[in-house]
């Protein structure tokens, strides 16, 4: 029996395992209806974040701000390729908006929402142009408050996915065709002896992907 998606030979185990969350991307992207045309808004460059700017540039986007409160995780973002990118740490909503207004040239027809965290979400739903999309990825507390009249009276589509549907075959094409490279994402390697370090690597948010190697 084999299994659902086999690797291409071109495509090496590292970059196999950056196919689940890249299949995520590509189930963000499919609910948000991203095209070539549209201007794009990702909160939030961890790897979710960084593999959704990815498929949004595969797709045909020029006009893409990313945002993040780390430093580092924007100049990753900025290594692949991110036009625009926007440290948001110190900024409240109103500052914020204004500042992405202005990179983009406008508002964004869809943001992305890759954190999670309750003051990222309230900024995607009120920066994003009137008609808009607003895709939920990141998951943060049960229960959070949001400015949900405001998106109302301004119809903007809220829309959440829950990890991917048929998208595999999609994001291991991108991958294998080389129109997506995952292997800048991976920050660090370390060997199966090594575990815990690799869990303390990753838990320090120092890291974007961490492999562990179960054989040489």
């Amino acid at each position: 029996m084999y299994p659902f998606c086999r690797l291409p030979d071109n495509v090496t185990l590292d970059e196999g395992a950056l196919i689940e969350p890249l299949s995520v991307a590509v189930h963000a992207c499919r609910r948000a209806s991203v095209t070539a045309g549209k201007s794009v808004l990702i909160c939030g460059a961890g790897p979710i974040g960084l593999v959704n700017f990815l498929t949004c540039k595969a797709m045909g986007v020029t006009n893409i701000c990313i945002t993040d409160i780390s430093e580092n995780r924007l100049d990753v973002a900025k290594k692949l390729g991110a036009t625009y990118k926007l440290n948001v740490k110190d900024l409240d909503s109103k500052m914020a908006i204004e500042k992405i207004k202005s990179i983009m040239g406008g508002l964004p027809d869809i943001t992305i929402e890759c954190s999670g965290a309750e003051s990222s979400v309230k900024l995607a739903l009120l920066v994003t142009k009137s008609g808009g999309v607003v895709t939920c990825v990141g998951l943060g507390a049960p229960e959070i408050k949001i400015p949900i009249m405001e998106a109302s009276v301004r119809e903007v589509d809220i829309k959440g996915i829950f990890r991917y549907a048929h998208c595999y075959p999609t994001a291991i094409e991108l991958v294998s065709s080389g129109v997506i490279d995952v292997k800048p994402l991976i920050t660090h390697h370390f060997n199966l002896e090594n575990m815990l370090k690799a869990f303390e690597t990753s838990a320090s948010g120092a890291a974007i992907k961490v492999l562990i190697h179960c054989s040489e």
